[in-house]
């Protein structure tokens, strides 16, 4: 997708101080994680490797850009844009990701970026500009009051997360504590995505590809952790995290049918919890659920609060906010269709269809 950059306009070469607003090349990645390692408005999610994986794995166009003033990165926008006939056309930060938008150190170099990416969006002709932020930035736009975040502060010491923990939910934790469970760190892909994609099936929803979580584990390394639940030796469940300065998200997880019977999932989590605090991680992000949706009570049954996500829309040719989630009625006949499909069939097609979602 190295065309993509050829499409937008470059900035001359700045005098020295004066800010400019420049695509992002391959050898401005080490420079544009530097930045978003020490950006305080930054997340995982603004990370260069993710314009690798979206290309490579999904196919879409991806848009970085930066603002930069005497040599040094004030501001960054990762956008992917998403041209599908089913779907529609869009230029969103970021979707895949819960969390994108401008992150930035001045209000010149934010408002820069964001007045190329109103007017790339116009150029494009797409439906709609999404940013996806954590505190609202444009109170006049269109906003989608759907998800919240979940995110705490872990103890420093493991009985204290233990007991910080609901009662019933504390049990649940027990239970599979009590049956022996085991986890374990992976550096394959393969058991994480026969529990992943067990899960996802059995609620109606289309995986992404190996080759999607392939990549994740290759461009973040390190920072990408797989860990498998497993009892005498039978896998259970499974959980991609992400690290990320002193947080871990819990991003991509599920269980197989066995999982509920024997509390596999919510040891899964009290594990990647423990781990975390003897690591001396000090945030646990549990990630974005749907209001109303099981997702979000689980987590709130584990002492998390739900806070607001601020997901903001300028619309282009759209006449409306979009809504593609499984909340939405006209979906339900997918999902009950899609839950029926053999396991096998639904993890070929799926990739094809949730690539578009974003």
């Amino acid at each position: 997708m190295a065309d993509a950059f050829q499409r937008l306009p470059q900035a001359a070469p700045a005098r020295d101080g004066a800010l400019s607003v420049r695509a992002c090349q391959p050898r401005d990645a080490a420079r544009w994680d530097a930045f978003v390692h020490a950006c305080p408005e930054a997340t995982f999610f603004h990370r260069a490797g993710w314009k690798t994986v979206i290309e490579q794995a999904l196919g879409h166009r991806t848009w970085y850009l930066y603002a930069e003033a005497g040599g040094e990165i004030q501001a960054v926008l990762p956008l992917v844009e998403i041209d599908s006939r089913l779907f529609g056309h869009s230029l969103s930060s970021l979707p895949f990701c819960v969390y994108g938008g401008i992150a930035a150190v001045s209000e010149p170099a934010r408002i820069a970026l964001d007045q190329e990416a109103q007017a790339l969006a116009a150029r494009l002709n797409v439906d709609f500009l999404e940013y996806r932020n954590l505190e609202v930035r444009h109170p006049g736009w269109h906003a989608k009051n759907l998800y919240v975040t979940f995110r705490k502060e872990l103890y420093p010491e493991t009985e204290q997360n233990m007991l910080a923990i609901p009662r019933k939910q504390r049990a649940m934790v027990r239970k599979g504590i009590k049956a022996g469970l085991e986890s374990v760190l992976d550096e394959d892909i393969g058991r994480f995505y026969l529990a992943y994609s067990t899960s996802v099936h059995r609620l109606g929803t289309p995986v992404f590809s190996r080759k999607y979580f392939r990549l994740l584990k290759e461009t973040f390394a390190q920072d990408c952790e797989l860990m498998v639940v497993q009892n005498a030796g039978r896998t259970l469940s499974g959980v991609m995290s992400f690290y990320f300065r002193d947080e871990v998200l819990p991003y991509y997880g599920g269980g197989t049918g066995e999982a509920r019977e024997l509390a596999a999932n919510d040891f899964m989590y009290w594990e990647l919890m423990r781990r975390a605090c003897e690591r001396g991680i000090r945030i646990f992000d549990f990630g974005r659920s749907k209001r109303g949706t099981g997702s979000h009570d689980f987590k709130k049954n584990w002492g998390f609060e739900p806070q607001p996500l601020h997901y903001e829309y300028q619309l282009h040719r759209a006449r409306a906010v979009p809504d593609h989630n499984p909340l939405n009625p006209k979906y339900r006949l997918f999902i009950r269709a899609w839950q029926k499909l053999p396991l096998a069939l639904a993890n070929f097609v799926g990739p094809y269809v949730v690539r578009n979602l974003g």
